[in-house]
């Protein structure tokens, strides 16, 4: 296909011209009758804008299945006292004018930005979070960059935690990773002297009483859990105070089994007492494995090649004694690193995530 500035082809070696030509330029070759050009665009579903639109609603429930959004951008917007649920991954949400509305957004591969609404409460999934002009904002969230609030008081944040069937599937579509979640370190653009603009919601907050489950007969056909234990996002404590002076990093490395691995041991060490901290999945380098590993580098190096690593702190007294114990029966036949004393356990967990936060551009 060429543009109205393309050169015109030149007729075939012979002087035989293409056999569209041959028939005339935009005509049927069966009847001779002019025809309308077709290009490439005209042949793409077309995109009804209301599709993908809430607007103007009041004491409703509506939402979209999984499926009906596909990575498209979404509008919600003048909606109030609403439950508006969006069950599948997009490419940004825009939340206009909304008041005393319970959302949910599943994976978002970009941006979500809330502006001038007030008194509503979320459960989100981004890449990357704002609001501007909001007033009292309750969110569970996962973001993998910073989240950023300007103008707005009252925001409260606490740790995305949700499950249906199809959600790490659409993790997977909107390029986010499950274990890549700074839910609570919010960058205040506009702060004020003496005034903290958000907190963060009770450790005990549980989602449903947030967001409640869908009560429509349509959308109740997402089998949907806000149990923490089924949570496709890890729950982590964020930067809540520590229960410990101990910590402990553990870091697997690329393979097929990565991720179920690292939920494993997370399960193994939380029902044991231990807190999970914060995780993160990065790509390293091999001088990035000499920061963060340092004497145990040349062990771990060969396999940065694989991809990127997952990392886990996890907090409580005898978390380094518990956590290297629990890898060493779960995990024997898997190359894992675990901090090896508690006096070695805090520098590790810093060399690791000063690395991560410069990697990630936070």
């Amino acid at each position: 296909m060429g543009c109205f500035f393309s050169r015109r082809r030149k007729p075939a070696q012979g002087g035989q011209l293409p056999l569209q030509q041959q028939a005339g330029a935009g005509q049927d070759a069966a009847t001779g009758e002019q025809k309308a050009p077709q290009y490439s665009w005209d042949l793409r579903a077309k995109i009804d804008p209301k599709e993908y639109t809430f607007s103007g609603l009041k004491n409703e429930t509506v939402g979209r299945l999984p499926g009906k959004v596909a990575g498209q951008q979404f509008v919600i917007q003048d909606c109030e006292n609403c439950q508006i649920y969006i069950f599948d991954h997009s490419a940004t949400i825009t939340i206009d004018d909304c008041v005393n509305c319970q959302i949910f957004l599943g994976p978002i591969k970009g941006s979500v930005f809330f502006r001038d609404c007030k008194d509503c409460k979320c459960v989100v999934a981004c890449q990357q979070f704002r609001t501007r002009d909001c007033r009292k904002l309750e969110v569970f969230l996962c973001c993998a960059t910073q989240p950023i609030i300007e103008s707005s008081t009252g925001m409260k944040f606490g740790c995305f935690q949700y499950y249906y069937p199809e959600l790490a599937l659409q993790f997977k579509d909107a390029g986010l990773s499950i274990f890549n979640n700074t839910w609570s370190n919010i960058h205040d653009f506009t702060p004020v002297s003496g005034e903290n603009n958000w907190g963060l919601l009770p450790e005990t907050a549980a989602v449903q009483d947030y967001v409640p489950l869908p009560s429509s007969e349509e959308l109740k056909a997402v089998r949907v859990s806000t149990d923490a234990t089924k949570s496709i996002i890890p729950i982590t404590r964020g930067r809540r105070q520590k229960n410990s002076d101990e910590s402990c990093l553990t870091v697997f490395f690329a393979g097929d089994y990565t991720t179920a691995n690292a939920r494993k041991l997370i399960d193994e060490m939380t029902s044991k007492g231990f807190q999970l901290v914060q995780t993160k999945e990065v790509l390293m380098k091999a001088e990035d494995a000499h920061r963060v590993f340092q004497q145990s580098a040349l062990e771990f190096i060969p396999l940065l090649e694989k991809g990127p690593v997952v990392a886990l702190e996890f907090n409580g007294d005898g978390a380094v004694e518990q956590c290297r114990s629990t890898v060493n029966e779960v995990f024997s036949g898997t190359k894992v690193f675990v901090s090896e004393s508690k006096a070695s356990a805090s520098q590790d967990v810093d060399n690791f995530y000063n690395f991560a936060d410069m990697q990630m551009g936070m």
